[in-house]
């Protein structure tokens, strides 16, 4: 039977190299971007509408999407805090692919195994924290893996072979963070296939859990 899956974010470079290489693994791949199709991931109206068009029940979807900071970088004290920044990195990284999921339950199969994976990251483990520092990101992106763990559970009533994952892709090398990373970078292509390797391995007993790109589990 024909694999499908959905890339939401398709634009970015994960997301570009994610729908490349769902391509060449034989998928038949749909993507949603704002640069290509007007998804505003923040606003639930749109992000209703844009899914409300895709009929098809996707085997993966894959939320591709995320922000790390506005132009001032980010936050390395208290004092950097801003309630206007942290708004927009939780609109973007938590509100926005919970509002995907609430939509996207409907093209999940209930009769066969399918994957929703989000773009999670390190940072985002309160236990791993050893750093301090860039509050609004870290702080989106653990509400993110919280919403990934409670929508698992529910879900698992409806979607028994409903794996829902909160994956770190490592650091890439794009726009993303070409500005801000010191650490070691992959390129697009090498991460997407990272991913894929992982998302491939994972069961429903996975489900609700948060994974490294070499498919290592990570603390909450």
């Amino acid at each position: 039977m024909e694999r499908r899956a959905l890339v939401v974010g398709a634009s970015g470079g994960i997301g570009q190299a994610l729908a490349k290489e769902l391509v060449f693994r034989g998928y038949r791949v749909a993507c949603l971007s704002r640069s290509q199709d007007g998804l505003d991931i923040a606003c639930e109206t749109n992000v209703s509408e844009k899914l409300g068009r895709l009929q098809a029940k996707f085997d993966l979807i894959v939320v591709a999407t995320g922000v790390l900071s506005s132009k001032r970088g980010p936050e390395k004290s208290l004092l950097a805090l801003s309630a206007d920044e942290m708004a927009n990195l939780f609109a973007v990284n938590t509100i926005g692919p919970a509002l995907v999921l609430k939509h996207a339950k409907r093209l999940l199969p209930k009769d066969r195994r399918a994957v929703f994976a989000v773009l999670s990251a390190r940072v985002g483990s309160i236990g791993d924290n050893r750093l301090g520092g860039w509050y609004s990101y870290r702080a989106s992106k653990t509400a993110l893996n919280q919403i990934i763990r409670t929508a698992s559970i529910e879900l698992k009533r409806t979607h028994k072979h409903l794996v829902c994952a909160a994956l770190h892709p490592g650091t890439v090398a794009t726009e993303f963070t070409q500005n801000y990373s010191r650490h070691k970078t992959v390129p697009p292509q090498q991460a997407a296939s990272n991913l894929l390797n992982v998302i491939d391995t994972l069961t429903p007993d996975n489900s609700g859990q948060f994974f490294d790109w070499a498919g290592k589990e990570i603390q909450w």
